[in-house]
């Protein structure tokens, strides 16, 4: 199967209560866009909540997406002046499975967690804490070095923060995994998060090898002083557990149409009847190409039903009782690749049969093809024997199909 192309970076929200495990349904739909054939990737559905949700222009200039969990972590004692509050993300890469439930396909997803924030709540205002009148004042003496809107090495800074004269809201952007430390400069009898706000990054299959329908996985995280996301040891939450629930959902196209009249197909010599009318010189080919007109987003196959008794051909009938035979090849717009690889041309089609796999590189929005209808030499030679005057007529049914 084929993996990992595209990436999409997300911020999320999710609403539990306390005595349950957080679950978070994350969405990423892929459709194609006639508009951009070229963008083969999924396209977040979770809506912003928390962080990108109250300032939507902050995360729209950094390509950012927030959740937000009603997870609340309290302090278990005093902090003094020299005690830091080390918040730390898995912010590595970390392989998940999701999986087709119909087809039972598996691809690989890959997850890091690239931002951290939160709103916490301090026992009284920072302006009494240090000992000064104005709030934003208190919030930037309250730590050493400055407030909690910039972010401690090696995590960055993302954008504004928002304060109360007890509160403050902030978001850090977490590029590895490791510990970012706030160091109280004045003591805090006790403080509060009242929320765990978050943001993601995929690493998503390439779509167009994926079959349609819904490919579900879950991934798992801890949440506490030693787990996979951590305030420190003197934080513990009031949830210990995080499951994100992914959710891709692949919606493919796959079109054929013809041009008005592209149903019914006249075979004829090259250059036409009238040389064998005129001279009675036979022709060497009797044949029709049929344009069609092919949209198609996924991997696809193709199969061939007709009046037959096996193998390539398929029979043409006369009310006279006349027989004669005609072979039907296929030929793809390029950009699609057959098994053997390479453009699709003049492929034989086989009696119920399918052919393929047939692969897009990218999506193809009414894009040219056409099927050939010729007949072999030997059903032109039992076709134009002296003496032998009809009209034989035949239907030939193309089925297309994206369930590989």
């Amino acid at each position: 199967m084929k993996k990992t192309i595209g990436g999409l970076g997300l911020w999320l929200v999710l609403g539990v209560s306390a005595a349950e495990a957080a679950n978070q349904e994350i969405r990423a739909l892929f459709t194609p866009d006639r508009a951009q054939p070229n963008k083969n990737v999924f396209v977040n559905q979770t809506p912003n909540s928390g962080y990108c949700a109250n300032l939507p222009g902050e995360c729209a200039s950094n390509n950012m997406f927030s959740i937000q969990l009603p997870i609340r972590l309290d302090s278990t004692r005093a902090l003094l002046p020299g005690v830091g509050i080390a918040l730390k993300v898995p912010a590595n890469w970390r392989p998940l499975t999701v999986i087709n439930a119909e087809t039972q396909e598996f691809e690989t997803v890959e997850v890091r967690i690239i931002g951290i924030g939160s709103r916490f709540t301090l026992s009284d205002t920072a302006a009494n804490l240090v000992g000064v009148e104005n709030a934003l004042e208190g919030h930037r003496k309250l730590w050493t070095g400055s407030s909690w809107v910039y972010a401690p090495a090696p995590c960055l800074y993302s954008g504004v923060g928002t304060y109360t004269p007890q509160s403050y809201g902030f978001f850090w952007k977490a590029p590895v995994e490791a510990t970012c430390t706030k160091v109280a400069a004045y003591t805090i009898p006790s403080m509060y998060f009242d929320t765990v706000d978050f943001a993601y990054e995929l690493r998503t299959p390439n779509p167009l090898g994926m079959s349609s329908g819904l490919y579900t996985g879950s991934m798992s995280y801890s949440i506490g002083p030693t787990g996979d996301f951590s305030f420190g040891p003197l934080f513990t939450p009031d949830d210990g557990s995080l499951t994100l629930d992914f959710v891709l959902d692949v919606q493919h196209t796959l079109k054929v149409d013809l041009p008005p009249g592209g149903n019914k197909v006249l075979l004829e010599p090259e250059g036409g009847w009238q040389p064998w009318i005129d001279s009675g010189r036979k022709p060497a080919r009797i044949y029709r190409d049929q344009l069609f007109y092919l949209s198609a987003s996924s991997r696809f196959k193709v199969m061939m039903l007709c009046n037959s008794l096996g193998g390539t051909r398929c029979r043409l009938n006369s009310p006279q009782g006349n027989t004669t035979e005609v072979e039907t090849f296929l030929s793809l717009p390029p950009g699609i690749t057959g098994p053997g690889g390479g453009d699709v041309k003049l492929h034989r089609l086989r009696f119920d049969t399918w052919a393929g796999p047939f692969q897009p590189d990218l999506y193809l929005d009414r894009k040219a093809g056409s099927l050939r209808f010729e007949m072999p030499k030997d059903a032109i030679d039992f076709l134009l024997r002296p003496g032998m005057s009809d009209t034989l007529s035949g239907s030939i049914t193309i089925i297309w199909d994206s369930e590989v």
